[in-house]
C-alpha cells in the first residue's frame, strides 16, 4: 500500500511541474492555431461580417497569381540560403574550432551578429547598400571592381542578394553554435587515429568530420528550412517587398491581406497552407537525410 501512495504522490508531482507548461501552450498556441483553422473558413473581415464561406480561401488560393509567385519567391530564397547558411556555418565552426589562442573572441564574433533583432539588421545593411554613400559600394570602387555605384536594393535581382546576405551574416552564428557543439563531441582519438594513418585535412574532414555531425547536419538543414520559410523581417524592411513586388514572400501575403486589407479569412488559409508546405518538406527532408545516414 505504502508504494503505490509513493507512486500516487509521483504521478501528482510529475502532473503539477508539466501543468504550467501545458496550460501555456493550450491557452497561447493549440487555441490561436486551432481558432486561426475556424477563421480560415469564413470571410471574416476584422471590420465587417463573418460568413461562412468553406474552401473558398483555399480554392482562391490557386487561383491568386500573387500568391504562387510570392510562394515561388519563398521556395527560391530557400533553396539558395539553406545550404549558404548551413555551408558557412559548418566552415566557420571547422575553423574555430582549430584555433587554440583568441577562440573565445572568434566564437562571439560570429554569433554577435544573431543576437540583434531583424530591425537592427535591417538597418544596418540598408545603411551598407546604399548607392552612393554605402560601404560596400565604396570598398568596390576603391578596390577598382566596379566603376559605377550598384543600385542593390532597387534592382529586382540584386535585391534578393542583398536579403540573402543580409539573413547570412544574421543567422550563420546560430548555425554556427550548433556545429561547434557537435565538433566537441566527436572523440580526440578519432583524430589521433587519422594522424597516425597518415591521413589529410581533406580525408579527416570527410571521413570522420562530416560523419559524425549528421545529426547535427539533419537538425540545421531542418531548422533552417523553416525559418527560410518564414522570412518576412528583411523583405518588409530591406527592400519593403520591391520593387514592384520582387521580394515579396509567403508571410508578406499573410501581413497584407491580414493587416493591410482586413481580409483575415484569407490571411489564415494562407498561413495554413505555408504550415503545411514547412511540415511535409521539414518531413521528408528528416526521412530523406535519416536515410542517407544509415
Amino acid at each position: 500500500m505504502r508504494v503505490k501512495s509513493l507512486e500516487r504522490q509521483g504521478w501528482a508531482a510529475g502532473l503539477l511541474m508539466v501543468l504550467p507548461y501545458t496550460l501555456f501552450f493550450l491557452v497561447f498556441s493549440l487555441f490561436p492555431i486551432l481558432f486561426g483553422l475556424r477563421i480560415s473558413f469564413y470571410d471574416w473581415s476584422l471590420l465587417g461580417d463573418k460568413t461562412f464561406i468553406g474552401l473558398e480561401n483555399y480554392t482562391n488560393l490557386l487561383r491568386d497569381e500573387e500568391f504562387r509567385s510570392n510562394l515561388l519567391n519563398t521556395v527560391l530564397f530557400t533553396v539558395i540560403s539553406v545550404p549558404l547558411i548551413s555551408g558557412a556555418g559548418l566552415l566557420a565552426a571547422v575553423l574555430v574550432h582549430q584555433v587554440r589562442r583568441g577562440q573565445s573572441f572568434l566564437r562571439i564574433s560570429v554569433f554577435m551578429p544573431y543576437v540583434l533583432s531583424v530591425s537592427v539588421i535591417s538597418s544596418i545593411w540598408v545603411i551598407f547598400l546604399q548607392p552612393y554613400s554605402g560601404l560596400l559600394n565604396q570598398v568596390l570602387k576603391g578596390l577598382r571592381i566596379i566603376s559605377a555605384d550598384i543600385y542593390w536594393i532597387s534592382d529586382p535581382q540584386l535585391a534578393w542578394v542583398s536579403i540573402i546576405l543580409a539573413t547570412l551574416w544574421w543567422t550563420v552564428g546560430f548555425v554556427f553554435v550548433l556545429f561547434l557543439a557537435g565538433l566537441q563531441d566527436i572523440p580526440s582519438s578519432y583524430y589521433e587515429a587519422s594522424q597516425i594513418e597518415g591521413a589529410s585535412r581533406w580525408q579527416t574532414f570527410q571521413y570522420i568530420t562530416f560523419p559524425s555531425l549528421s545529426k547535427v547536419i539533419v537538425l540545421v538543414i531542418v531548422l533552417q528550412t523553416i525559418a527560410s520559410f518564414k522570412i518576412f523581417g528583411q523583405s518588409k524592411l530591406i527592400t519593403g517587398g520591391g520593387p514592384a513586388g520582387a521580394t515579396k514572400t509567403v508571410v508578406f501575403s499573410i501581413y497584407e491581406n491580414g493587416f493591410q486589407t482586413f481580409e483575415m479569412g484569407y490571411a489564415s488559409a494562407i498561413a495554413f497552407v505555408l504550415m503545411i508546405v514547412i511540415l511535409v518538406i521539414s518531413l521528408l527532408q528528416t526521412l530523406l537525410l535519416r536515410r542517407l545516414d544509415r
